[in-house]
């Protein structure tokens, strides 16, 4: 849901890069999960408010800067389970990561790796493994080269997304 990035001050408040739709939507929960170097741990919002570079916060047991700085690109989570239901036709992205994308021709175009928030619309970074250069100088084929794709997320590009069977089917080429 968003990723500490910079201390902020010297009590132990950090300043945060919130990843959701609606940033407000974080203090709506009083309990982080924070992924640090020891793991993803439970950590009590003590304050939080947002300020013209964003939001701050203050948690239960962090309460100088030396302590705020250990924080420093922590990934900030909340359970899966208190997430709102999302809206008929709308996703969380969570949920696309690791989908295999197909065109309308059935070809495969990669996994879901991760999306992009461009302002203008959301991106799909599609993944895969093709087949390696191969100059016809070797009875042994090149191995596999990475191949990342993006794919805007729009109505005219995705066609469908099915969850249950972890697939989506793009208006896309496999040579764009």
């Amino acid at each position: 849901m968003g990723r500490i990035f910079a201390p902020h001050g010297i009590k132990g408040w950090v300043k945060l890069k919130v990843f959701t739709e609606t940033p407000s939507s974080l203090l709506d929960y009083p309990v982080w999960w924070l992924n640090t170097s020891t793991g993803w741990q439970k950590h009590k919002v003590a304050e939080a408010k947002w300020h013209d570079s964003g939001l701050a916060a203050r948690l239960e047991g962090f309460n100088d800067r030396t302590a705020a700085e250990a924080l420093k690109g922590a990934e900030v989570g909340i359970p899966r389970a208190e997430f709102p239901e999302p809206e008929v036709g709308e996703y969380y992205w969570a949920d696309l990561v690791g989908l295999e994308v197909v065109n309308k021709q059935d070809e495969l175009l990669g996994v879901v790796d991760s999306l992009i928030e461009t302002g203008a619309n959301d991106v799909l970074v599609v993944r895969c493994d093709a087949p390696g250069d191969n100059d016809g100088s070797s009875a042994t084929s090149a191995p596999p080269r990475k191949v990342e794709r993006l794919i805007p997320y729009l109505d005219t590009v995705v066609v469908s997304v099915d969850l249950l069977n972890r697939r989506i089917v793009v208006d896309w080429g496999l040579d764009y």
